[in-house]
């Protein structure tokens, strides 16, 4: 019997056609796809298998198709290694969602309902606003944190060390990176999303997405699940459901979150599509041994 700390992917990691081959292979995936499909009322699965792209990036559909995608990922290892116990769990972003249910928190169909409303408030407030992000390799996080308040800019993401991720409105961030280049930062670079997430414009989602959480069915997770917002694991029903409104508006602060959990155990298995998690464990802690689990193949490399 093994244990692993389990990480779930978050927004920008998809990838059309992910899970397919899960899908057509493994029945308990094929069993999470048709749970989506028959929960959200239209073929999430056909938009996550056959795009198009540009479809599948936008928040209302891309969080539910990483969610769903993740969850089969993580149906599917349970169904195959079901010796693996989990230490514990997070989730960037998004993927806070499957955190939990991986923990059972929620049920699929609860956090399937929870991110296509996330989704929905969250592209209501990036047409409303004109934001941006743009990420920092290298330099001294307080360095860039002082730079994001002289701008006008929020820390969206301590991500791992010499990666931090700025956000706010698109004229801001621009001042901000030409800031940390004229301080000799080695590379800022301005991404290509549709908004200023984890940021102050992100303030309006995060209110109207509270009583959605006020309503929600979900118990405390049964293993430990170090939340984004506070980097620590929640003590009540109350403080789990503000850390997950909190979010959508506040820092993810994910570099603290895996050394929690790396501190327990020194495996970590991430689920849903792209490697993203892996590539910052490995900059945070490169001594953890790292799994991806999202595809038939992935499997074969499994081994604990």
């Amino acid at each position: 019997m093994g244990n692993a700390f389990f990480v779930f992917s978050g927004q920008g990691a998809q990838t059309v056609g992910m899970g397919r081959d899960l899908y057509e292979e493994i029945p308990e995936a094929k069993a999470v796809f048709d749970q989506a499909d028959l929960a959200l009322g239209f073929p999430l699965t056909e938009i996550i298998f056959n795009g198009p792209a540009e479809k599948l990036t936008e928040s209302r559909y891309c969080q539910t198709a990483i969610y769903t995608m993740s969850c089969a990922a993580l149906a599917a290892f349970r169904a195959r290694f079901p010796e693996v116990k989990i230490d514990g769990c997070a989730g960037l972003s998004l993927g806070e969602y499957a955190a939990l249910h991986a923990a059972g928190s929620f049920s699929f169909a609860e956090g399937l309902k929870l991110l296509a409303r996330r989704g929905e408030l969250m592209d209501k407030a990036c047409k409303a606003s004109e934001g941006g992000m743009a990420t920092a390799l290298g330099g001294e996080v307080k360095q860039i944190v002082e730079v994001a308040a002289r701008c006008g800019v929020d820390v969206a993401n301590y991500n791992s060390p010499g990666q931090t991720v700025l956000s706010g409105g698109k004229t801001e961030i621009l001042a901000a990176v030409e800031m940390l280049k004229a301080q000799g930062l080695r590379k800022v670079v301005v991404l290509n999303v549709a908004g200023a997430f984890h940021s102050r414009l992100m303030q309006p989602a995060a209110n109207e997405f509270a009583g959605d959480l006020a309503a929600a069915q979900l118990v405390l997770p049964k293993v430990p699940v170090y939340q984004n917002y506070t980097a620590d694991t929640p003590k009540s029903t109350e403080e789990l459901r503000e850390n997950l409104a909190k979010q959508i508006s506040g820092s993810v602060r994910w570099e603290e979150c895996v050394r929690k959990l790396a501190a327990h155990c020194d495996t970590m298995i991430e689920f849903g599509p792209g490697n993203v998690l892996t590539g910052l464990m490995r900059r945070t802690i490169p001594e953890v041994r790292c799994f991806n689990i999202n595809t038939l193949d992935s499997f074969s490399a499994f081994a604990l």
